[in-house]
């Protein structure tokens, strides 16, 4: 059977499949690994959300001091009122507010290794290779820096490989979405077909998914099936964030993905965030994808709704949807290294930071 025709696997091949060389020291692909960063801050605040159906800990991390916001109303009533200021008013704020939400699908740890590597140099200025970040340090000091580093503990603990690079489409479908009792890859998008992700003829369920099957990506956000995205909401409400990014993987260059169901302009806003990117990753040499468009909605199926989207219908925040690749060896996908990988990640955080500091242009 050749990889491109892989449609079946068994988590004992999935398991004799991963690579003999373990990620570098840098790299964070593990909930152990994690507990082990967040053990030794000092500066950054540490609080439990929330509890994943598997008992683990949905933690986050905060820098610099909360600034009291006076709120009348909740964000959308607000806007009802033609006065989002009856929510939150961000122009009386000393600092800017960013929030990252680390991955919501467990096996996507790209974002997780950045994040801890932020942790790392809010802590010491020094990123976890030991290089000094003095501009994104510099950068995060004028934010309050809010930072989620797992979004779904369920999911990263059912991940074997600490990382996908030099791992294959048909890796990233097992260990991502899972397969049928009969060992059948379910892959992308079916694993969306059925929500949540239970019953007799799931076989491994992927790291997309939380232990009850539910993924926080597309929870039900008005009648909650887990705790992990109502958790993330009210960190959004509660916060006001004027930048919320969402961090993801896939099999191609580092992009963001355009937030649905939220106004043109806040979508220019991104855009805007994705052009300073770019710049940033022609700079390192990286692989890039065009910037999203903005657009209203329309088409049929219709465009999808999800936990960015709601993000900003929480707070008005400006949604970022971050894809970072894998570095898996397919043909037409980003081969690119894990230095590389972190590279893209910590360019990211600088472009948001640049631009929650002092908004460009859209």
């Amino acid at each position: 059977m050749t990889e491109a025709t892989v449609d079946t696997m068994t988590y004992e091949e999935a398991v004799e499949r991963i690579p003999d060389e373990r990620p570098p020291e840098f790299w964070v692909g593990s909930l152990e690994e994690l507990d082990d960063r967040l053990t030794e801050l000092d500066r950054g605040e540490v609080d439990e959300l929330a509890t994943s159906p598997g008992g683990r800990s949905v933690r986050l991390v905060t820098y610099g001091d909360p600034e009291e916001f006076e709120s009348r109303a909740n964000f959308n009533s607000a806007v009802a009122a033609r006065d989002p200021t009856k929510y939150a008013d961000r122009s009386e704020r000393e600092k800017p507010v960013v929030f990252f939400v680390g991955p919501v699908h467990g096996h996507e740890v790209e974002g997780l290794t950045g994040l801890c590597n932020l942790l790392s140099i809010m802590e010491t200025g020094h990123d976890l290779r030991g290089r000094e970040q003095s501009t994104l340090r510099e950068l995060a000091d004028e934010c309050r820096v809010v930072i989620l580093p797992c979004g779904n503990p369920d999911g990263l603990a059912r991940f074997e490989p600490d990382s996908l690079r030099e791992m294959t489409l048909a890796d990233l479908e097992f260990w991502g979405q899972g397969t049928w009792a009969d060992d059948g890859l379910i892959g992308w998008p079916d694993a969306k077909q059925r929500h949540p992700m239970t019953g007799d003829d799931v076989g491994f369920l992927g790291c997309y998914f939380n232990d009850d099957g539910v993924n926080p990506m597309h929870d039900e956000f008005f009648d909650p099936m887990g705790p992990e995205a109502p958790a993330i909401l009210e960190t959004v409400r509660q916060e006001a964030p004027d930048v919320t990014v969402s961090l993801h993987s896939h099999g191609y260059p580092p992009t963001f993905h355009r937030s649905k169901y939220v106004p043109t302009d806040v979508q220019a806003d991104s855009r805007a965030v994705h052009r300073e990117y770019n710049t940033l990753l022609a700079k390192l040499d990286v692989p890039r994808l065009n910037l999203h468009d903005v657009a209203a909605e329309s088409g049929r199926p219709p465009p999808y709704f999800n936990l960015v989207s709601a993000a900003y219908h929480v707070s008005g925040t400006t949604g970022i949807l971050h894809e970072c690749p894998h570095g898996l060896t397919d043909e037409d996908m980003c081969d690119i290294s894990h230095e590389g990988i972190l590279d893209a990640q910590l360019a990211l955080y600088e472009a948001v930071f640049r631009h929650a500091v002092e908004p460009a242009e859209p």
